[in-house]
């Protein structure tokens, strides 16, 4: 048997595996449900292996409500502000704005929402412009890439 990805991140939900494995494929590009597998006991369903932006997933109803915490996030890359915005918007509803590009999704899910080019920003050599990046961002709840640009410009 061949093994597509050795690590497999499993999602746990009471019973929304189902819900949320569709809400994020709609949300990510290169994303789609593969496999729904049904609880044999009740017919309900028990698993979805899904593809998320490339990387397998398997969301698990288990019937029992274990809390997703901010220790594990999720985070996008995104190229245009248009594209941050598009993301923030729908992953808010019925979630919460958290702070620095931080939120959390209706599910309990924490995500990150980041411009593509934030890890080269706080990654230049030049510490000055890394601070001037990170106290504007400190400043943020959603990113702006404009703003972000132009600390890092100075």
């Amino acid at each position: 048997m061949h093994v597509q990805q050795r690590i497999v991140p499993f999602l746990s939900y009471v019973d929304q595996a189902e819900a949320a494995a569709s809400f994020y494929t709609a949300l990510i590009p290169d994303s789609h449900v593969d496999k729904t597998t049904m609880n044999p006991s009740n017919g309900s369903v028990l698993t979805v292996e899904f593809t998320l932006g490339g990387i397998q997933f398997v969301a698990l109803n288990a019937g029992v409500e274990w809390k997703f915490t901010e220790a594990f996030s999720l985070s996008v890359a995104c190229e245009t502000q248009a594209e941050i915005d598009r993301l923030w918007s729908a992953l808010t509803e019925g979630g919460r704005e958290v702070q620095c590009g931080w939120l959390t999704d209706r599910y309990g899910m924490s995500w990150q929402i980041v411009p593509a080019q934030m890890m080269h920003f706080v990654s230049d050599p030049d510490p000055q412009r890394v601070q001037r990046v990170m106290q504007a961002m400190f400043q943020m709840v959603k990113l702006d890439l404009a703003a972000l640009q132009a600390a890092y410009d100075g």
